[in-house]
């Protein structure tokens, strides 16, 4: 399919026919196939033929006849930094989840530090945050000053356990960064209700999250802030982009300033003449992006229904799999945005198939895969910071005892996850019902063989 492009019907009727050719291949009908019945055919990693032999849908996606007018009309105006489009965008997301108000930034990162920033944290305060996210969620805390206090993962959610919070507070505890990871969103209901009982800010790392609800209140929209991504393998792709939403006109003023170098911006005034008034920089997305991503936002909503509805299937068909734990939503979650499709892999039901065997297995297969994260509480870059001057000034010599803090942010429920995770890109979710199918039967087939593929070192 690369350099060709498709019509959604051309696309399913040649996934269609390479789903059949595949059943043809290992001896299955495809009522077979799409059952999960017994498989007979040897697996792909030794030497069999491959369940899955069509492409997955291609990401991004862009369609010339449909995206590109906006594009052109900005890249040929000459106006290319912030201008209408931007604000085009912002207005447009705004309403997409649910919020007042929409800033556009350069990136997820960013946002979360302009949303920090700007809610007054920094030196000396401790942020609670949830080891199973990507980094960019902790060096953002470190940005601001802050120290990142990790709170145990609940491995069935893959979401930060709620039930585990109060535990971490402590009387430097000044915001919780709950994070919906992999678009599945966390339990904001009961977050909240621990934030306002301690007193303490929510900035919602909503970076894998559009359009992800509980009772179809939008995630983004529970705490003081939400902060989203737009980088090139997200669900709305940019190829670089960042947003923060909130519905306090205050906050949006101050954070607008601080993204166009603390420049005067709505409340944030002063006198004529006055110049800049706060320690902002420079985080303004260009026209050309913003032209790009009203682009994609116009089939966000179909691209995420039909990514809800494969990950409940593909979810049904896998759970019989013994040693296959799918996801588990959040009690009240009325939709997922699913950037990605997890489950936990239990070795001991395939035989103590180690899980990066297993991985190669089904990707020989023709379903890519991944192994995900690894624990964020663990990794050298917070000893690093610890050593630098500014956390010296800011902090007490205990609090930068890095042994002593690996000691306080113990996450096991955290680590035992980290070794079964396994995840589906997005993008694979765009596929047709049938590709569900293949995925179900390739692990299938991997767990009938297991104790083969185990031996053929």
């Amino acid at each position: 399919m690369a350099g060709k492009n498709y019509s959604r019907r051309e696309f399913v009727k040649q996934n269609s026919l390479a789903g059949l050719g595949a059943a043809v291949a290992v001896g299955l009908t495809p009522t077979l196939v799409a059952n999960c019945a017994t498989d007979t055919g040897a697996p792909a990693i030794l030497g069999g033929h491959k369940i899955h032999t069509g492409e997955w849908p291609v990401w991004p996606q862009w369609n010339p006849a449909t995206d590109e007018e906006q594009l052109l009309k900005a890249i040929r105006s000459g106006v290319w930094s912030r201008a209408g489009i931007v604000t085009e965008f912002e207005k447009k997301y705004a309403a997409t989840i649910g919020a007042k108000r929409c800033l556009a930034l350069v990136n997820g990162t960013n946002a979360l530090i302009a949303s920090m920033v700007q809610l007054g944290i920094g030196g000396g305060d401790e942020v609670l945050v949830p080891p199973y996210t990507f980094i960019a969620s902790t060096v953002a805390i470190l940005q601001t000053g802050a120290m990142p206090v990790f709170v145990d993962t609940d491995p069935q959610t893959f979401q930060i356990d709620h039930n585990k919070i109060e535990a971490k507070i402590t009387p430097r505890t000044r915001a919780i960064m709950p994070v919906h990871i992999l678009g599945l969103p966390a339990d904001m209901p009961k977050i909240m209700t621990i934030a306002r009982k301690h007193n303490l800010l929510v900035v919602e790392d909503a970076c894998q999250a559009w359009l992800a609800e509980i009772d179809g209140k939008k995630m983004g929209t529970f705490g003081n802030a939400g902060c989203f991504s737009f980088s090139n393998p997200k669900n709305i792709p940019i190829g670089e982009g960042g947003a923060i939403v909130s519905d306090d006109e205050e906050f949006m003023d101050r954070c607008y300033s601080y993204h166009n170098y603390g420049n005067p911006y709505g409340t944030v005034i002063g006198e004529v003449g006055s110049g800049t008034l706060l320690a902002g920089t420079k985080l303004r997305m260009t026209e050309y992006q913003a032209a790009i991503g009203l682009a994609m936002l116009k089939r966000l909503e179909e691209q995420t229904v039909i990514r809800n509805k494969n990950a409940a299937y593909l979810s049904s068909q896998i759970k019989k799999i013994p040693g296959i734990l799918p996801y588990k939503l959040n009690d009240k979650v009325t939709r997922a945005s699913f950037h990605l499709f997890p489950f936990r892999y239990k070795k001991e039901e395939f035989k103590d198939l180690p899980r990066r065997d297993f991985l190669r297995a089904l990707d020989a297969e023709g379903i890519p895969c991944s192994s995900g994260y690894t624990p964020l509480n663990k990794m050298p870059y917070i000893k690093n910071v610890m050593q630098t001057k500014n956390f010296k000034l800011m902090y007490p010599s205990e609090m930068l005892d890095y042994n002593k803090y690996l000691e306080r942010n113990q996450c096991p429920a955290n680590d035992q996850l980290c070794e079964e995770a396994v995840w589906f890109a997005q993008n694979m979710l765009l596929a047709e019902k049938s590709d569900m199918d293949d995925i179900a039967a390739a692990i299938e087939r991997i767990h009938k063989n297991a104790e083969k593929i185990k031996g053929n070192k």
